[in-house]
């Protein structure tokens, strides 16, 4: 078992900013089309966050044309370039699946207070 745990740390990223669900993130992500290879930004919010390990993931979601997208990253990733914290977000919950229900103005989040 400890060789498990060695190569899990091997794999882990430490240098992602730290954010959390409610957060305005930018997620980089690498992309590769034939040779080339571009970085394309998600922008939207955080709306749950799966801990662990080399498995651990978080969900950004965002209204696109007004179509709400959703999109699940895994934090270990080498295909994310970065994440970018644009605003703190005030929520009381660790999973906020509620934003999926509410339109437009009712789905913004208050901002966290410093």
């Amino acid at each position: 078992m400890d060789a498990i745990r060695q190569i899990e740390r091997e794999h882990l990223r430490l240098d992602l900013e730290d954010f959390s669900p409610g957060d305005r993130v930018k997620v980089h992500v690498r992309i590769r089309e034939g040779e080339k290879e571009r970085v394309q930004v998600f922008q939207g919010v955080v709306i749950a966050k799966r801990k662990g390990t080399t498995d651990a993931t978080f969900t950004v979601r965002k209204v696109s044309y007004g179509i709400g997208v959703e999109r699940i990253f895994p934090t270990n990733s080498p295909a994310i370039d970065r994440v970018e914290v644009v605003e703190k977000g005030s929520v009381r919950r660790s999973k906020i699946y509620y934003l999926r229900g509410l339109k437009e103005k009712a789905a913004r989040m208050k901002l966290r207070r410093k």
